[in-house]
Order: structure tokens, then sequence, then C-alpha cells
């Protein structure tokens, strides 16, 4: 079994992490854009183009789901890229934990990038799944390049920043970016009492759903061998950014052996 991920930066690596914990013997292609990053401030043609090259690339190595492990690579590439790859691969989103949150608690704050904090998307979500919640967006400006550089003063100071403007009463906190996930630890430092809602394990979760919908055997071998790991940067083959290391997830899935070129037998 194969996943290919996608993001600009390191923001796929928590879900890759799941997988890699749910399925340790499927092999992974992690498809980054340092080229490209941050995708945000681009427009909405430009991250379409940019996700479905990376998209591309990935495909190479014949995986049984893509995943689009960014919210905004969901936004604006998802339809462009299930036009592309669907049926033949299905093609997995991600959309920010709102309505575990609300369901959880009736102040919630969802951190955010700028682009996705000013986003009709957004509001649309809060409106649909805030379920009477008072919701609160926090754009978080900088946050995710900081985490991206693995950038620890600046990350300091972003967080501190957010949490400055997160309400007091506030007890849940939706991690609006992928890449905030890879701070879970000082984010809920830096909001006592409150809880966090990431997207990594729902995402998982679906991957491996899709998977079984398109007829792939879930069974696992007793004796199956780890999974292998592809490193995608801007559809060029690569290495784990050092920045990756930084994090628990980039150290667990570096540790993975390298995978054969896709020119090579693939079969697993």
């Amino acid at each position: 079994m194969r996943f290919a991920l996608l993001n600009s930066g390191l923001g796929l690596l928590a879900t890759a992490s799941e997988l890699h914990r749910l399925r340790p013997d499927a092999d992974l292609v992690l498809a980054m854009d340092p080229d490209g990053m941050p995708w945000g401030p681009r427009t909405p043609q430009d991250i379409a183009e940019r996700s479905l090259a990376a998209a591309r690339a990935a495909a190479r190595y014949d995986p049984d789901v893509i995943v689009m492990a960014c919210n905004t690579g969901s936004v604006h590439a998802l339809d462009v890229l299930r036009a592309e790859f669907e049926p033949d691969i299905p093609i997995v989103g991600t959309v920010p934990a709102i309505k575990p949150a609300a369901a959880a608690a009736r102040s919630v704050a969802i951190w955010a990038t700028v682009a996705t904090t000013a986003s009709d998307y957004q509001r649309r979500l809060i409106a649909e799944f805030g379920a009477g919640a008072e919701v609160t967006p926090v754009a978080c400006p900088g946050l995710a390049t900081a985490i991206d550089a693995g950038d620890e003063s600046a990350m300091t100071i972003a967080i501190a920043d957010a949490a400055s403007r997160t309400p007091q009463d506030c007890r849940a906190v939706v991690l609006g970016c992928t890449e905030y996930e890879l701070a879970e630890d000082r984010i809920g430092a830096a909001v006592p009492g409150a809880m966090l809602f990431g997207t990594a394990g729902a995402v998982a979760a679906q991957t491996l759903r899709r998977a079984a919908l398109a007829g792939r055997d879930l069974s696992t071998a007793p004796d199956a061998e780890p999974g292998k790991l592809t490193i995608l940067l801007s559809c060029r083959p690569g290495t784990m950014p050092l920045a990756a290391l930084q994090y628990r997830q980039g150290r667990e899935l570096a540790q993975l052996a390298a995978s054969p070129d896709p020119a090579s037998d693939l079969t697993v």
C-alpha cells in the first residue's frame, strides 16, 4: 500500500505520521513545494496549478490514495485534482475541525493563516458547523512560515501574539493550518485549559476508508516490513528538510528507508 501527501511545506508531516502509525507497512510519498511556498499568498489558479504538478509527480509512484494535507490546497485544488485522478486514485482533502470543537465547547477559537481567516470558505464552515458556539477567528501571521523554517524564536512570538487575541474563556482551539499541529505542545501551553483540535487523525482515518472503498486490501501481514519513504521537493526527488527533524513526526518518518525510483519495480 502507498499513500501520497501534498503540502507546500511541513504541514503534511502530522498526517503522514498518523498514517504510518495506523499502517506502518505502507509506503509514503511526501510531496512538498519549497520553490512555491507558502501557498497562502498565491492566487487560487497558481495554487491549483502547483498542487496539480505536485500530484502528478507523486502519481508516478502509483499511490493508492492522494491526500491534500493542506487547508489552503484543499480550498483551491481539490476540484482539479479529483477531475484528473478520480476514480483511479481517490483524493482526500483537509477541513478544519470546527464541528467537533463546537460540539465540545461553547467558546471556540480558530487559529489559521491570515488568508484563511479572511476567506469566505472559513466563514461558511463556521456558519455550517459552529453549532451555536461563540467562534472567534484568530489570524496567526508568520506562524506557519516559522514552523516550516523551524524558527523557534519566531514561533514563540507568533504563538504569543495569537494567544493574546484568543478569548480568555476559550475552551477549544481549532488548528486551522496543518503546520500548527507540529507546534501543538507550544500552542497548548499558550492557551492553558483549552482543548486543541487538529485534523491529522481524522484525515488519516478517511484515507484508509477511501482506500478500502476503492477495493484495496487493508489487512496487514504479521511479518510485513516497514513502509518506505519518498521525498519530492517541487516535483524533484529530495531528502527530508532539516527543519522537519525538529519535530517528532519528522524524526520518526526520516527513519524510514528510501523507496526506489518510480522507474524501477514499485510492486509492494
